[in-house]
């Protein structure tokens, strides 16, 4: 069986001008439609209109503040916020900025993904035809189903991410890209000090940098992701379904279009809805070690903060509602990369951290990050005595 192109000029489809730069993208970026991801991620964070730089005053303000927070995490963790010997550095971006860096940041499981879902389906004898020709299609799709996934999800948490570790993924590099704008948006929504919130950021962020670039943590969950992500399967008859319940029998091109942009966007559409055994696997490993990154990252703001913030009681309450509510991004985060951190979850974090201290003090707490044996496993994340024997701590 030849290749073909679907949307060839000579094939029904071929009129429609958006199938031509499809075909061109497809031809030029590899595994991932790359320009097509940025343009999406341009798009949804931005709403379409052009941003305003970040003012001078603001990121004098920050400056001076990331030298107090630098000092309140290096006071409580005794971590090296760099690997590097060089200072981590504060970036104030707009959103398109944070989200283009988001699209590098990701770059390398964006592509693993890309690589495993145009993998050749597995199929019994008696559809293996129907199998290749939607198997092709699949693969002539997939640069671009990627590219929307991707796009969309960095897009969507420019929206309202305030710094580089709302998700608690590793980046690599030295600097802490900041989103000024959603800090004075938040501040402004619960009436509360901007200087307030973005104190209490830049102590979040320089405690994840802090543990996430350390390279046994920084291994481990990539390891955890890249299992996740390789666990997908091909899927081509979840783009079958998509496209019969399309209605193209309209004359305006645009809305063809738009039908088209919605179904290959969807995550569903990509990955299918069921997670596999494999990914099954993995993912109480994962969820874990996220949550005690996260957990301990809460202590250290108590810690920091309960002193240094007029508002932190209020701070407490409002942190607390945005991490509950639930955002178009989460689920592509979740479907693309397995981390889905559920409140249940982070509280078992909380209760480890704090059964810990319980039975060792700040000193045991300070095992957690020295070495790669001594990150928790998901049964002494419900008992942390156990933890504390594992690693020859006194309970």
């Amino acid at each position: 069986m030849t290749d073909s192109n679907p949307f060839d000029e000579s094939n029904s489809f071929g009129g429609l001008p958006f199938f031509g730069d499809l075909s061109k993208m497809f031809q030029s970026q590899g595994p991932v439609a790359w320009d097509a991801a940025k343009e999406f991620a341009k798009q949804l964070a931005t709403d379409g209109q052009a941003e305003p730089n970040v003012d001078p005053i603001d990121r004098i303000s920050i400056e001076e503040l990331t030298r107090v927070a630098e000092l309140q995490v290096a006071k409580i963790t005794n971590l090296d916020s760099s690997q590097s010997g060089k200072p981590v550095k504060i970036e104030v971006v707009t959103r398109n900025e944070w989200a283009q860096e988001t699209l590098v940041a990701h770059r390398d499981l964006t592509e693993l993904l890309a690589t495993q879902l145009s993998a050749p389906p597995t199929t019994s004898a008696d559809n293996n035809i129907e199998a290749q020709m939607l198997g092709g299609l699949f693969k002539f799709l997939n640069p671009m189903m990627i590219a929307m996934a991707a796009g969309s999800m960095a897009g969507h948490l420019a929206t309202h991410s305030f710094g580089n570790y709302d998700l608690p993924i590793p980046r690599s590099g030295n600097k802490i890209f900041i989103i000024d704008r959603n800090i004075k948006e938040f501040a402004d929504e619960w009436t509360l000090e901007v200087t307030d919130i973005r104190l209490w950021v830049l102590i979040h962020e320089l405690t994840m940098h802090s543990i996430l670039s350390r390279p046994h943590v920084a291994d481990s969950i990539m390891s955890l992701l890249s299992k996740y992500v390789k666990g997908f399967h091909h899927n081509p008859h979840s783009l079958q379904e998509k496209f019969e319940n399309l209605d193209l029998s309209g004359s305006d091109p645009s809305q063809i279009q738009s039908q088209l942009e919605s179904a290959l966007g969807d995550p569903d559409t990509l990955l299918g809805a069921m997670r596999s055994d494999e990914q099954a696997s993995v993912v109480p490993d994962l969820e874990a070690l996220l949550s005690v990154v996260v957990a301990y990252t809460d202590y250290v703001i108590q810690e920091s903060c309960t002193q240094l913030i007029a508002s932190y009681t209020s701070l407490v309450e409002v942190f607390h509602r945005r991490r509950v509510t639930t955002d178009t991004s989460d689920r592509f985060v979740e479907k693309l990369f397995g981390v889905n951190l559920r409140i249940e979850l982070i509280e078992q974090g909380q209760l480890f951290i704090n059964g810990v201290i319980e039975r060792a003090g700040r000193d045991g707490l300070e095992q957690l990050w020295t070495e790669r044996r001594n990150l928790p496993t998901p049964n002494e994340l419900l008992a942390p005595g156990l933890w504390l024997a594992r690693i020859e701590l006194p309970d």
